[in-house]
């Protein structure tokens, strides 16, 4: 028998390309499975058609900045409303491969301002429970890239992560954990869980007080 949460438990994924995030998600599904947690897992850009229209342009080339913000702005109000929403009003557990903290932080690099993006989504986005910021050295994570045989696209350059990792690291909220992800993905996979688990009953208790 599953056990819903009240308002539901939103996690959000955070960290330049090729910090793992996608494995994470995994091992949080896995953990919600394990303790009879209802669980949507879900990414950003999605997969309707403003989250298609960005996934395109990172490979055909990238739009102006304040186009590709707008398609952003577009893709989570959908998002929003078509799955978080409605996850989390039905007590479940929300795991967002990346939320608004990536679009600050990589329209960021572009030249927007970071704070004004995160003002601008927490005025309609619901707020994480929790992110998990997976930090690591750029250049390693070009590597990663590399390594699982894809070609880095065009949010994916080493001077464009140098500055996201910055700007990541610059974000400061109480929800916010920051991971180690240059250790071994069992590791950063451990400790993610370890944090998910943590925040999860503390939102627990203060409920049930």
């Amino acid at each position: 028998m599953t056990s819903s949460i009240p308002g539901g438990f939103l996690v959000a994924l955070e960290g330049i390309d090729g910090a793992g995030k996608s494995t994470v998600a995994r091992h949080l599904a896995a953990f919600c499975d394990a303790h009879d947690l209802p669980c949507v897992s879900s990414r950003e850009p999605t997969d309707g058609p403003w989250g298609r229209l960005l996934r395109y342009s990172a490979i055909d080339g990238r739009l102006g900045l304040h186009e590709e913000l707008g398609m952003f702005l577009k893709d989570r109000a959908e998002h929003v409303e078509q799955v978080i929403r409605p996850a989390l009003h039905k007590g479940r557990v929300v795991v967002l491969d990346r939320y608004y903290f990536s679009t600050a932080a990589y329209q960021g690099a572009r030249g927007a301002s970071p704070e004004e993006i995160l003002d601008q989504n927490e005025a309609f986005a619901p707020l994480a429970d929790l992110v998990l910021i997976l930090d690591m050295d750029p250049t390693e994570s070009t590597g990663r890239i590399h390594g699982r045989g894809d070609r880095p696209d065009a949010f994916e350059s080493l001077e464009t992560l140098v500055e996201v990792r910055r700007i990541f690291l610059s974000i400061h909220r109480p929800n916010i954990v920051r991971i180690d992800a240059s250790l071994a993905p069992e590791e950063v996979a451990r400790h993610c869980v370890s944090a998910f688990s943590a925040a999860l009953e503390r939102k627990r208790s203060a409920w049930a007080h």
